[in-house]
């Protein structure tokens, strides 16, 4: 079964920044997209940024310019770096995956756990 781990979460001031990592817990056989997303409380989830095997990437406008998504093939993980953060960023933050686990099998959607980030002075 592939889990998805992330790391990287915390507490920062206005203005400072963060790097977010999501890795799978084990070796699949291709990943078509990968991406974050956030939910803050009382909202809905909301995409965040969004890379896709090509890496083409796609942005919220709330974010654009601010955070940039990476991708490491090789390792299986995805990154998000956050900078100029402001207090609207305050949510829980999920890493998603949508890829095959080995070759015959279709593709499934993965989900991380969440990892919190609230930004406050």
């Amino acid at each position: 079964q592939v889990q998805l781990v992330e790391s990287g979460g915390g507490e920062v001031q206005p203005g400072g920044s963060l790097r977010l990592s999501c890795a799978t817990s084990r070796s699949i056989f291709s990943i078509s997209a990968m991406g974050w997303y956030r939910q803050a409380p009382g909202k809905q989830r909301e995409l965040v940024a969004r890379i896709t095997s090509g890496s083409n990437t796609d942005y919220a406008n709330s974010v654009k310019d601010r955070f940039t998504i990476s991708r490491d093939n090789a390792k299986n993980t995805v990154y998000l770096q956050m900078n100029s953060l402001k207090p609207g960023d305050t949510a829980v933050y999920y890493c998603h995956i949508r890829g095959k686990p080995e070759a015959w099998r279709g593709e499934y959607d993965y989900w991380g756990q969440g990892t919190q980030v609230t930004v406050s002075s």
